[in-house]
């Protein structure tokens, strides 16, 4: 049985092009997750930035891995769909939780969110990947834009650090260059989105957001799943999230006692 929130069509449409917008997968958890992003903001972890780039304007806060220090993450993880649909998605009988994301462009914040794929920054592997990415207020050119297909490249595209554009590990021939998919005449899907909404993508979809040039806020509240084949695997250099002391060996499966198990069928 799919979950009546999607199709599927959805679950095809994800296969296919690595991307698929679900309607209202995160409604009844708005507030809780606008409870999330206030306290994160006011408390910020050890991985929080706010992407200061000489000449850019406004104010973009980024900061990850807080869903087990702040309780209404973790509730509104709990409480949502988000792991029936992610095993729909991915067709995987086992959703593990990696790892929760807040990415806030306040009104007037002109740095993009630059185009990448997040797989290559992570220490994990495997074709049953989900990220859901829902924004806690309205948004039309703010909001997430995906490349279709561009996660069944040969190659993946090399992780680049946000603020300096530096390459995250050398290249030594495994990667390729970040690609321009507007003048390159790429398939991008994007969606005029309410607060709830979210995008659903595969870890290896190149995507990217505008800057916020709204007079309004634009909070998103993204969350990292992974399925059954998903293996820890090792990169040329540290990986973001780095998980200091997970103690982990290359093919095995995440431990469960840091990335809980939220659905097994």
């Amino acid at each position: 049985m799919v979950h009546p929130l999607i199709t599927q069509d959805h679950i095809d449409q994800f296969q296919r092009d690595g991307v698929v917008f679900i309607k209202g997968l995160f409604k009844d958890q708005v507030d809780m997750l606008r409870a999330g992003v206030d306290q994160n903001m006011a408390e910020p972890g050890p991985y929080a930035s706010n992407n200061e780039k000489a000449g850019q304007t406004g104010r973009f806060f980024d900061d990850y891995c807080n869903w087990t220090r702040i309780p209404t993450f973790e509730q509104a993880i709990k409480t949502s769909p988000v792991a029936e649909v992610a095993a729909d998605l991915m067709q995987s009988d086992r959703v593990q939780m990696f790892h929760d994301h807040v990415l806030v462009k306040e009104p007037g914040t002109s740095m993009p969110t630059p185009w990448h794929q997040d797989g290559p920054y992570y220490f994990v592997e495997g074709a049953q990947t989900v990220s859901f990415w829902s924004p806690l207020d309205p948004v039309k050119d703010a909001s997430l834009r995906c490349v279709a297909g561009s996660h069944k490249w040969e190659k993946e595209v090399l992780p680049t650090r946000w603020v300096s554009n530096e390459g995250f590990f050398a290249d030594e021939g495994q990667y390729m260059q970040v690609p321009d998919p507007e003048a390159e005449g790429m398939t991008i899907r994007e969606w005029t989105m309410e607060p709830g909404d979210a995008v659903a993508f595969n870890y290896k979809t190149l995507h990217g957001a505008r800057g916020n040039t709204s007079d309004s806020r634009r909070r998103a509240f993204s969350l990292r799943l992974v399925g059954e084949d998903a293996r820890y695997v090792e990169r040329p250099g540290p990986t973001s999230p780095p998980y200091p002391g997970h103690e982990m060996q290359p093919g095995q499966r995440l431990r469960e006692d840091w990335f809980p198990v939220l659905l097994q069928r």
